[in-house]
């Protein structure tokens, strides 16, 4: 397919709200299941979008062959909150105010009165049930059960790799057995849900934590991915020549990971690579837990089930690691959705974004639409993955930053008014910035008519998008 390496990690109103709390016992009467699978930090290296060649990813490769793969999907914003805010609640960052990794969605002004995801179903007759991390805190103000399997845990008396920097950023084989990972508790308790007697349709959520950092798993997924035979991301020292310095500064100034060149010179890089792929396959075996549990149960033949990433994550690429960014390798993520009564291996190239899901659900569960969702129901490329479709997916990381995915470009335009344009059909490592080529005007400004007249300000919070921002906007202006 595309790149060699980094391949795999969506103006409110409150119109529609009301239509959510009609006649509930009528509008469940057999009404499809929901599984919703959550895997934290996921890029696009899986199996099924022929990326990284090593990568093993068996379940997420199984679930896309019994459904429709979206292999052009990507995140609203770069970030685990407002990403997860712009899903769950079908809402973009630049209408909500929610950019970074604070306020939490509740504080939005621009959202009271609106319902979740969860909170929707439950008020159409569904009982409502999640495990592990849906939303970026607080999942058990949404759900009507819930429960808690220790987050990012458990983790070593010291740092494995990196001494220094922020607690989570470290990676190594650790704890001896899976059964100390919190993944395997979530995948454990969402097996015996399926497993038992439900007298609603359910929604259930299922949040599994790796490969966020701390990339910890145990030894035996270290192995299935041997150090000395790591195939390192593809990058080029020339990669951000063309770039202008406000977008370097964005994706570079006061963010929390390690740089590049400290991974490099650490002798690091390799075992970094081979963290995050070893925990990419563990990550995949709780995924398979969770599908085998359902495909054993009496729910298999009328569940939904949606898989997907909150966003990208760098390992090199642009000279950079982690998220927080609106390259292809920031907003990219894995996204399939299988369905009863839908077609089965299915790949559509048409662009797909996660603030879609929610629209998607409700129109495949037959339930109410909400008119003041800004994104677009996928069924019809579902059913049709070639068919015309005018809907670019829109990712931003701070007012005035967007970029424009259709199935052939990534356009981006900064608060700096520097542009970047590439061509994915000939260049998919985003290397060549094509936007101050005259024979591409035309391009560009079709992309460009895509960029939200109306854009929210950043609602206060203290986080590391809150200071990359402003650190790059303070270096804008001397």
């Amino acid at each position: 397919m595309h790149r060699f390496l980094l391949l795999i990690c969506v103006g409110i109103t409150t119109i529609g709200v009301a239509m959510f709390v009609a006649a509930p016992s009528s509008l469940a009467a057999d009404k499809p299941n929901v599984l919703l699978i959550s895997i934290d930090d996921l890029n696009d290296w899986v199996g099924c979008l022929g990326g990284h060649p090593q990568a093993i990813t068996p379940n997420v490769d199984r679930l896309a062959d019994m459904g429709t793969l979206f292999e052009n999907a990507h995140c609203q914003s770069p970030v685990c909150n407002p990403s997860r805010a712009s899903m769950m609640t079908g809402r973009y960052p630049h209408t909500t105010g929610i950019y970074f990794l604070s306020p939490d969605l509740k504080q939005a002004p621009a959202l009271e009165g609106v319902k979740t995801m969860p909170e929707a179903f439950a008020a159409n007759g569904y009982k409502t049930m999640a495990v592990g991390k849906l939303f970026h805190s607080g999942d058990k103000r949404f759900f009507q059960e819930y429960r808690r399997t220790g987050g990012f845990g458990p983790r070593p008396p010291a740092k494995l790799s990196q001494p220094h920097g922020h607690p989570l950023w470290d990676w190594g084989a650790f704890p001896e057995s899976d059964e100390q990972m919190p993944d395997i508790v979530s995948a454990k308790w969402a097996a015996e849900q399926l497993n038992a007697k439900h007298d609603k349709p359910f929604f259930m959520g299922v949040g599994f934590y790796r490969p966020h950092v701390p990339m910890y798993v145990p030894q035996k997924w270290f192995d299935m991915h041997p150090r000395e035979k790591i195939q390192l991301p593809l990058v080029r020292e020339d990669d951000r020549d063309d770039l202008s310095q406000y977008a370097i500064d964005l994706t570079n100034l006061m963010h929390v990971s390690p740089t590049h060149q400290w991974v490099t010179e650490a002798g690091q890089l390799e075992h970094a690579v081979q963290s995050y792929l070893a925990s990419v396959t563990f990550a995949d075996h709780c995924v398979g837990m969770v599908l085998d549990a359902l495909q054993s149960s009496e729910y298999a033949d009328n569940t939904i089930v949606v898989l997907f990433s909150d966003h990208g994550f760098h390992l090199g690429e642009k000279q950079r690691w982690a998220k927080r960014s609106i390259w292809e390798d920031g907003a990219r993520v894995p996204m399939v959705i299988s369905a009863p009564g839908m077609r089965e291996s299915v790949r559509t190239n048409q662009p797909a974004e996660l603030i879609d899901i929610f629209p998607t659900l409700l129109d495949l569960a037959g339930l109410p639409p909400d008119a003041g969702q800004e994104g677009q129901s996928l069924v019809p490329l579902m059913k049709d993955p070639t068919q015309e479709w005018n809907h670019p997916a829109i990712t931003s990381f701070g007012p005035g930053n967007f970029a424009i995915r259709t199935a052939r470009y990534r356009f981006i335009q900064y608060l700096d008014g520097s542009r970047e344009l590439y061509d994915h059909s000939t260049d998919p490592n985003e290397w060549t910035n094509l936007a101050s080529n005259p024979e591409y005007a035309a391009t560009i400004a079709k992309h460009a008519a895509f960029i939200p007249e109306k854009q929210s300000e950043v609602l206060p919070g203290e986080s590391t998008g809150h200071n990359a921002y402003a650190a790059a906007n303070e270096n804008l202006e001397k």
